[in-house]
């Protein structure tokens, strides 16, 4: 998981131009989370965890907004401090 969490600081300390690719990496590989590809006519992945209530919302943009990162980050360390419960 070294690699992971290594993203995992690059991304929460500079949530500046983040590539939709290492955010979706991070989201499935290190979180957990499951994604589902866009219907026809949109660009926005959703993200869903089983132990989460809310489900993220991401377009897939070059750069990310911030705020499409930052709700991503707070979900995932939503999903990591109720695993360390």
């Amino acid at each position: 998981m070294g690699h992971y969490q290594d993203l995992y600081f690059e991304i929460k300390n500079n949530p500046k131009n983040v590539r939709f690719e290492d955010l979706d990496k991070l989201l499935q590989k290190f979180g957990g989370f499951e994604r589902r590809t866009p219907r026809s006519g949109s660009s926005h992945y959703t993200y869903s965890h089983p132990d989460l209530f809310e489900i993220l919302t991401i377009p897939k943009e070059r750069p990310l907004k911030i705020i499409y990162v930052k709700k991503a980050i707070k979900a995932l360390e939503a999903v990591i401090d109720e695993l360390n419960n």
